[in-house]
């Protein structure tokens, strides 16, 4: 399968109902997870391993790591409703992919790669949340790709040089968030992320 390919399947997988604001949930663009997934599998990250993808939203990296090849695929996140679409879209697509609601913090199940795009802060109330995701992922996985602001990246590198991880590879995008809540001053803000592949303490 061609990266192109894999951006126009994880198109249809379906966006937020009634996205909160407080979760800080804006879909990872088709473009930005389909690129994620092809480098996972250039470092064979992805294919024949234990993926988790944590604080899973509708799937979108789910879905990605499933049709790529991944053994096993199970999507977390706290939102109820969230799980439920990326259920019904599973079903509907017979992906097995399991799907759970759960805290981060009370998951406890190890794999060997985790994907994620934690909140990115931009709500008070989720300030140093993505520390809590790097946290959970250095106690069950082996390999973390995680998004983050860019602005936040050196702090996250310290974070992860203190728990004795190691950046082994990142990458820049621009993530563009679109008017979706009363408080949105512009259609469309672009954002600087950066993709960091972490290999945990545990490798």
């Amino acid at each position: 399968m061609k990266k192109k390919e894999l951006e126009i399947i994880l198109q249809k997988v379906p966006s937020f109902i009634n996205p909160s604001p407080n979760l800080e949930q804006y879909l990872t663009p088709a473009n930005i997870a389909a690129d994620i997934i092809f480098l996972a599998h250039q470092f064979e990250d992805i294919r024949n391993k234990n993926v988790i993808d944590l604080g899973c939203g509708t799937g979108i990296f789910s879905f990605g790591a499933y049709i790529t090849g991944a053994n096993k695929v199970i999507g977390i996140d706290i939102d109820k409703y969230c799980i439920e679409i990326a259920k019904k879209y599973a079903k509907k697509t017979d992906y097995k992919i399991s799907f759970l609601v759960s805290n981060v913090i009370d998951f406890e199940e190890k794999c060997d790669t985790i994907l994620m795009n934690p909140p990115f802060g931009a709500q008070k109330s989720n300030l140093n949340i993505d520390r809590i995701f790097i946290d959970k992922g250095f106690k069950i996985a082996s390999v973390l790709y995680s998004l983050h602001l860019t602005k936040t990246i050196s702090f996250i590198e310290k974070l992860i040089e203190k728990k004795g991880g190691n950046i082994t590879f990142s990458k820049k995008y621009t993530f563009p968030i679109r008017w979706i809540f009363d408080f949105h001053k512009k259609k469309v803000v672009n954002y600087d992320i950066t993709l960091l592949r972490i290999k945990t303490d545990k490798n």
